[in-house]
């Protein structure tokens, strides 16, 4: 079950159909892709980037406000697989900078929470290009341009 909250405002009023575009996102990344039969309980917590940049600080030791945190369950909570929280300013000066949709951009940090959840990281260079490949597989399933595109372009 995905469970999510808003708490900021401002992703409804920009983006009125959040809670259907993070659900969408975080069930492609766990029924289609991984094949969960059923889906293990996550909340995405849809809030400011104050609310962010304390959660960061708390758990990370960082003090600014952050896109996405991602909270694993502790490994006695069979049916839950975490939360996930993200910062609406972020996000959305984010998706303006990188000419993405604010959709599109919410939809690609959920895939990405999600896989942090399920154990992915980047860390290091293949970590990196094992989930940038998982996500782009995630997201072209939901008609979510590739979101490094634009990256690679400035790279060749």
């Amino acid at each position: 079950m995905i469970e999510v909250e808003v708490a900021d405002p401002g992703w409804m009023a920009a983006l009125p159909d959040a809670e259907i575009l993070v659900r969408a996102a975080a069930v492609a990344a766990l029924d289609e892709f991984f094949g969960f039969d059923e889906d293990p309980g996550i909340a995405v917590l849809l809030t400011d980037d104050a609310a962010l940049a304390e959660l960061n600080s708390r758990f990370r030791g960082k003090p600014e406000p952050t896109n996405v945190l991602s909270f694993p369950a502790t490994p006695n909570q069979e049916d839950h697989l975490g939360d996930l929280a993200l910062a609406f300013g972020v996000c959305a000066r984010e998706s303006t900078e990188q000419n993405k949709s604010l959709a599109d951009h919410l939809q690609h940090l959920v895939a990405h929470g999600v896989l942090h959840l399920l154990g992915y990281d980047h860390m290091d260079d293949a970590g990196a290009e094992e989930m940038e490949g998982l996500e782009r597989q995630i997201l072209a399933g939901l008609g979510v341009a590739d979101p490094y595109a634009a990256e690679q372009g400035e790279h060749s």
